[in-house]
C-alpha cells in the first residue's frame, strides 16, 4: 500500500530553480546600478575633482562667513575622508536614474499593466521631485540659513565651522528637503492604496498644515524664513498631490473582468 502522505504532491517541488534565477537577477540588478555608481565617482573624481566638489558643497556657508575665516578639520583624516564622502554622495545622486531603473527592471516583470501605468511615472517623478528639494535647499535655503545664524554671531566670535559637521548638516537638509518634496507621491500611493480618498484629503488639510508646521519646525534650523519656504512648499505640494491622485486613479484602474461587465446594466 502506498503511504497518502507520500502521495500529495509537494507543493515546492519545482520552485528552486525560478527562485535561484530571481536571485542572480537581482545580483546582476545591483552590480548593475553598483557599477553605474562607481563610474560616475571615477568620472567626477578626475573631474572636478573630490576637493573641488567639497568647495562647491561648502559655498554657500564660505560666502557668509567674515572676511579671512575658513572651515577647518578638527580630525587628522577628514581633509581626506570628507571629500571622499562627497564624491560618493555625489555619484550616488547622479547615477539614481540608472539605480531606480534597475529597480524598475527587476519589479516590472511581476506587475500587471495596469500597475505598470503607476510604477513608472512614479519613479521618475519622485526622483525628479528629491532633485528639485535638493536643489531648493542648496540655492534658496541654505544662503539665508547661514546669514540669519551669522547675524546672531557675537563680534568675539571667529566662525570656523568644522568640515565634518557641515557634511552632517547639509546631509541632513538635503534629506529633509528631498523627502519633503516627495509629499506628493506619498498622497498619489495613500489615494490609490485605498488607504485615504481624495475627499478626505480635502476635508483633513487643516490637520495636515498644523502637522506639517510641527514637523518643518522640527527639522529646519531656528530661523523663521527657512521653515516658512519649507511649509509653504509642502503645502503647495499637498495639493499637487491631490490633483495628481485623482488623475493616477483614474487612469491606473485595473480592467474590468468580463463577468463584471457582463454584470452592469
Amino acid at each position: 500500500m502506498s503511504d497518502p502522505k507520500n502521495d500529495q504532491p509537494d507543493e515546492l517541488a519545482g520552485t528552486e530553480q525560478p527562485f535561484v534565477q530571481h536571485l542572480m537577477e537581482l545580483r546582476d540588478r545591483l552590480l548593475k546600478a553598483v557599477l553605474a555608481i562607481g563610474v560616475v565617482a571615477i568620472a567626477l573624481g578626475l573631474y572636478p575633482g573630490p576637493s573641488a566638489l567639497y568647495d562647491l558643497l561648502a559655498a554657500p556657508l564660505v560666502a557668509t562667513l567674515p572676511e579671512g575665516a575658513t572651515l577647518i578639520a578638527t580630525n587628522v583624516v577628514s581633509p581626506f575622508v570628507v571629500p571622499i564622502k562627497i564624491l560618493f554622495m555625489a555619484a550616488f545622486m547622479v547615477a539614481l536614474p540608472v539605480v531606480l531603473y534597475q529597480v524598475w527592471a527587476f519589479v516590472a516583470p511581476g506587475l500587471y499593466s495596469h500597475e505598470k501605468k503607476l510604477v513608472m511615472p512614479l519613479v521618475v517623478s519622485s526622483t525628479a521631485l528629491f532633485f528639485i528639494g535638493v536643489a531648493f535647499s542648496y540655492f534658496l535655503v541654505f544662503g539665508q540659513v547661514f546669514k540669519f545664524i551669522q547675524s546672531f554671531a557675537p563680534k568675539s566670535i571667529t566662525a570656523a565651522p568644522d568640515i565634518e559637521a557641515y557634511l552632517s548638516f547639509v546631509i541632513g537638509m538635503f534629506l529633509a528637503f528631498g523627502l519633503a518634496f516627495e509629499v506628493p507621491v506619498a498622497v498619489v500611493l495613500l489615494v490609490r492604496m485605498g488607504v485615504l480618498t481624495v475627499a478626505q484629503l480635502r476635508e483633513w488639510r487643516g490637520y495636515f498644515w498644523v502637522c506639517a508646521a510641527v514637523v518643518t519646525a522640527m527639522v529646519t534650523p531656528p530661523d523663521a524664513g527657512s521653515m516658512l519656504m519649507l511649509l509653504g512648499v509642502v503645502g503647495g505640494l499637498y495639493e499637487v498631490g491631490i490633483i495628481a491622485a485623482q488623475i493616477f486613479v483614474r487612469h491606473t484602474k485595473a480592467p474590468e473582468s468580463p463577468a463584471d461587465a457582463a454584470a452592469k446594466p
